[in-house]
């Protein structure tokens, strides 16, 4: 009982703590494509290993019921820590080479996430790429601003390096 209880207390702390969480089935994977799926993950979430009853009470202490009707079978959850869309790029990646990992659910920012959901999330480009991209468009704005400021200017001195041919001429 002591120990149901320790593993709720857990669960309620990694619920609370993290960004996010996905769960996951992963009837019939290995003990080492777990771990493989555990070191693919590491930096960004951890992936436990749990009991549905358990995992059920502690969602609802952390005030999640998101995950009510997806507790059936073998569940694992991925405690995101880190960037959301790695983890969810290396499950989906991960299910892939091992078709028997299932993306159920997932809790996000506050709101339930369907399988569909966090394959979407799975798609976005990394973050660095969308600073890059973003970056890139300001610089272009920057780039158009500046050529129309200049434009007048520019125009000013070739009509008038044109009126001086002329009179020359």
């Amino acid at each position: 009982m002591a120990t149901k209880e320790a593993t709720v207390a857990e669960l309620t702390d990694g619920f609370k703590n993290s960004n996010a969480a996905l769960l996951t089935e992963y009837r019939g994977l290995t003990v080492a494509q777990l771990k493989q799926l555990r070191s693919s993950i590491r930096e960004h979430a951890t992936f436990a290993v749990v009991k549905n009853t358990l995992t059920k009470i502690a969602a609802n202490n952390a005030g999640i019921t998101a995950f009510d009707a997806e507790l059936a079978g073998p569940s694992a959850i991925a405690f995101v820590h880190g960037d959301t869309v790695a983890v969810a790029k290396a499950l989906r990646d991960f299910s892939r080479t091992n078709p028997l990992l299932v993306v159920k659910s997932g809790y996000f920012d506050g709101a339930p996430l369907s399988a569909a959901e966090v394959t979407r999330l799975a798609d976005l480009e990394s973050r660095e790429v969308l600073l890059a991209r973003a970056a890139g468009g300001f610089k272009a704005s920057l780039t158009r601003a500046a050529y129309a400021f200049n434009a007048p200017l520019s125009k000013a001195v070739r009509t008038v390096d044109a009126l001086r041919e002329k009179q020359a001429a």
